[in-house]
């Protein structure tokens, strides 16, 4: 046995498998769509191919992986309980609902049922602007059980999202507090600034809040000069006509910082 392990990743619907040893360093990765195993280390190469012998399926080539950007080499030196990239939209809800999924009959629908619905369509959006040179982070843990639902990093600059389920109900904005339909109104914006100002200390650039909200009925904004976006799941696509603040290359290198847990693991 060659002591290496394989750990199958998935990111926008493409799978990468890496081969990892046993203190989680990468030593290659396959990329099934390139057909091509990707070597970190050449005297590896028999160990490598016999860790993902089960998993290759037809030709292959072989060889040293392009020349990495300052990005990937950070991505490579990551352990993967260390990567966040990984993370599916809802991911801690996944694994809540996982853990306790509650009883089988209820009265009434458990709620982070409707939040991961949230969380998912509004994920799902954000994770179709990688084309136009986005990248989002999802399920950004933070001390103390909290956590930004999406990080979203790209030309226009970084924002931190909070996705909000509103389905058919009428939805106020009177800064800080949000009501949905006739429900009690809740500090909601107090909350999203003080995320948004633990991301930017923790990655020392500005990140700004924003509340993206699933199919609300009507959306009231009371307080003037909001410095804070609020969106319908369906305006997201219009995020990636956003430029001008930060180059490819810095977005590239915020990512990278941004994926790794341990960096948020000191803010308070």
């Amino acid at each position: 046995m060659s002591g290496l392990r394989v750990i199958p990743t998935w990111r926008h619907g493409q799978e990468r498998l890496y081969v990892c040893l046993k203190d989680g360093r990468n030593v290659a990765w396959y990329d099934r769509e390139a057909a091509r195993i990707n070597l970190l280390s050449a005297d590896r190469e028999d160990a490598v191919l016999e860790a993902l012998g089960p998993f290759v399926t037809g030709p292959v080539t072989i060889g040293p992986p392009p020349v990495p950007t300052p990005a990937e080499l950070a991505r490579l030196a990551l352990h993967p309980d260390d990567d966040l990239a990984p993370n599916r939209p809802g991911e801690a809800l996944l694994v809540a609902l996982d853990r306790d999924p509650g009883p089988s009959h209820r009265l009434r629908a458990d709620p982070r049922r409707r939040a991961l619905t949230a969380e998912q369509t509004v994920g799902e959006a954000l994770d179709r602007l990688d084309g136009a040179g986005w990248h989002t982070l999802h399920s950004v843990p933070l001390p103390g059980g909290d956590r930004i639902h999406h990080l979203l990093l790209g030309p226009g600059g970084l924002f931190a999202v909070h996705s909000l389920y509103a389905r058919k109900q009428k939805v106020t904005v009177a800064d800080p507090m949000i009501s949905l339909g006739r429900r009690e109104p809740t500090p909601l914006l107090r909350h999203l600034r003080h995320n948004a100002d633990r991301a930017s200390h923790a990655l020392t650039a500005e990140v700004h809040p924003a509340l993206a909200l699933l199919a609300p009925t009507d959306i009231t904004i009371t307080a003037p000069h909001l410095d804070i976006r609020v969106l319908q799941h369906t305006d997201l696509p219009g995020l990636a006509h956003l430029g001008g603040v930060l180059k490819p290359a810095d977005v590239e290198s915020l990512h990278a910082i941004a994926r790794d847990r341990r960096v948020w693991s000191a803010q308070a």
